[in-house]
């Protein structure tokens, strides 16, 4: 592999053009290339040429399934942004269409994996954990600069709501407790957005059988939030941690003390730390070991899947949504 690889961005919305411009701070060789204007073939003359080392997906969820098969077909490396899939069909086609050779040099975007909140939650024992509460919410009115909701793919009954877009909580619980599985699902939509949810509660089960290991949890997120809301609760048995990812800070309650520390971190660095190690993939060098390769990462990928699928929406929001 060359020293300085070229890795395109496909995808110029506001993620993807973030991931260019980290590229470029990283000192490696992109382009950004519009998905609408250049399409599949775009790609495929890129790709024919073997002027990309690798690529970064950063399109809407339905059409990434199209991009995926042709990288494979050239073994070209992957940097996929979440969710990859929205349904079992999908997955199972994805990971067809990708050897193990390729999909253990292709990364899913979780960037949430190198929080480093997250590295000290992990560094703990987690085996006395029972409950767990994940919660995310935003006004989505006010997420990003210059955006509109009913003009994003986040508006689309395909690909959109809430439950794909704010998918990293799934996934840390699902990196943290392997064997999880969804039990069930509820959500509110909105009227002028049918089949989107906009408040979504996902409960999971784990029980082991024979072993005494059984613990459930639950994941919320909406698009509503006056507030922005980011924090994980973790109840052991003999004591409570939580993580609140927007005041950066770590605490840990028992009955006799409680610990307690703050962190000072920019959220690009989540984005930069994930592209360095798909750097890393790229040139064929180590990388970290909560890295989200496909290899390592299916029964994370297949839990969005699997939640989405089972979506059942209880009531409808009529509110605007501007």
């Amino acid at each position: 592999m060359a020293a300085s690889p070229h890795i395109p961005v496909i995808g110029s919305g506001s993620i993807g053009t973030r991931h260019y411009n980290n590229l470029i701070e990283l000192g490696i060789s992109s382009e950004l290339i519009s998905y609408r204007s250049g399409g599949v073939e775009a790609v495929e003359s890129l790709l024919q040429r073997g002027a990309a080392h690798g690529v970064v997906i950063a399109t809407a969820t339905h059409i990434r399934q199209t991009l995926i098969s042709l990288c494979a077909q050239f073994n070209v490396p992957m940097y996929i942004e979440k969710p990859l899939a929205y349904t079992a069909a999908q997955v199972n086609a994805i990971y067809a269409c990708c050897s193990a050779e390729l999909q253990s040099r292709t990364m899913a975007g979780y960037m949430m994996r190198y929080h480093p909140l997250l590295q000290t939650l992990r560094s703990q024992n987690l085996s006395s954990v029972y409950r767990f509460d994940l919660t995310i919410g935003h006004d989505v009115t006010q997420w990003r600069k210059d955006w509109q909701f009913q003009q994003s793919y986040a508006s689309r009954a395909q690909g959109g709501g809430v439950l794909l877009d704010l998918c990293h909580e799934l996934d840390i619980a699902r990196s943290l407790f392997p064997h999880l599985k969804v039990s069930h699902v509820s959500c509110l939509g909105h009227a002028e957005y049918p089949g989107v949810d906009f408040s979504t509660r996902v409960e999971m089960d784990l029980n082991t059988a024979g072993t005494g290991t059984a613990l459930h949890g639950c994941v919320t997120m909406d698009y509503l939030s006056p507030v922005s809301t980011r924090v994980s609760t973790f109840y052991a048995l003999d004591h409570v941690t939580q993580i609140d990812f927007n005041a950066l800070s770590y605490e840990r309650r028992d009955n006799t003390q409680v610990h307690r520390e703050c962190i000072e971190f920019e959220r690009n660095e989540l984005f930069t730390g994930a592209m360095q190690d798909f750097i890393r993939l790229v040139k064929g060098e180590p990388v970290s070991e909560y890295c989200p390769t496909l290899d390592k990462t299916r029964h994370s990928i297949e839990l969005v899947a699997s939640a989405w699928e089972q979506r059942q929406f209880t009531s409808l929001l009529s509110q605007p949504i501007s």
